[in-house]
């Protein structure tokens, strides 16, 4: 299931009810939705929460897990403090159970600050709690950059490795208190522009090191 969603998901509040206030967007928004094996009940089931980075590596982690679980991906640009993102959340998880959820966001929103980050941040690992109570949470950091910084196309924010490593270090504090592991994939591919593909994102070789952490971190939480 693929789903487009640049207007979708969209926050009707009823009549008299107050609006949330609206974050700031980018100028194409986008979900990617895709449920394997969706009839199977066979094999426990994992979930990669994320971006275009680990919709770059999902097919590896498939392949490594071929025959122990089935896996899934909710990609999305939706800043953490997008109620959008929690609707998408939302919508995934209730209609499958998931026994491992590998997640991350980190790498949309640069307009938004380090502190909104950390005030939203909350919420939506609440989301994830909330809607997959059962299953093993696996954090993921936000990976760097090849040329260390850089400035997004449509809204003129600057973005950095320093923006990214604070990002990582607010989650990492969060997720620590509540004793959810970490997949460092930013040490991973940190100090190595040779995996890249571009300012962002990555080539063959950093998606296979990728996928095999992955694999590996995800592994270790499968139902026995």
């Amino acid at each position: 299931m693929t789903l487009a969603l640049a207007a979708a998901f969209a926050i009707h509040a009823d009549a008299g009810e107050p609006k949330a206030a609206t974050p700031s967007l980018e100028s194409i928004e986008w979900c990617d939705i895709w449920i394997s094996h969706a009839n199977e009940t066979n094999l426990p089931r994992v979930l990669l929460i994320g971006d275009s980075i680990p919709r770059g590596y999902y097919p590896e982690v498939e392949k490594r897990l071929a025959g122990k679980a089935f896996v899934a991906r909710l990609s999305t640009s939706r800043f953490v403090a997008d109620p959008v993102l929690l609707k998408e959340v939302a919508l995934v998880l209730d209609e499958t159970r998931f026994d491992v959820i590998h997640f991350n966001n980190g790498m949309h929103g640069w307009q938004h600050s380090e502190a909104e980050y950390r005030k939203a941040f909350p919420q939506f690992l609440a989301a994830i709690t909330a809607h997959a109570p059962q299953a093993k949470l696996l954090w993921a950091t936000t990976t760097p950059l090849r040329d260390g910084k850089a400035v997004t196309y449509d809204t003129q924010a600057e973005y950095s490795d320093e923006r990214v490593a604070a990002r990582n270090a607010i989650a990492a504090e969060i997720v620590t208190a509540q004793k959810i592991p970490i997949d460092d994939l930013n040490a991973a591919m940190r100090g190595h522009p040779e995996y890249h593909s571009d300012n962002v994102h990555f080539n063959s070789q950093g998606i296979q090191i990728q996928a095999a952490q992955v694999s590996a971190k995800v592994e270790k939480l499968l139902p026995r």
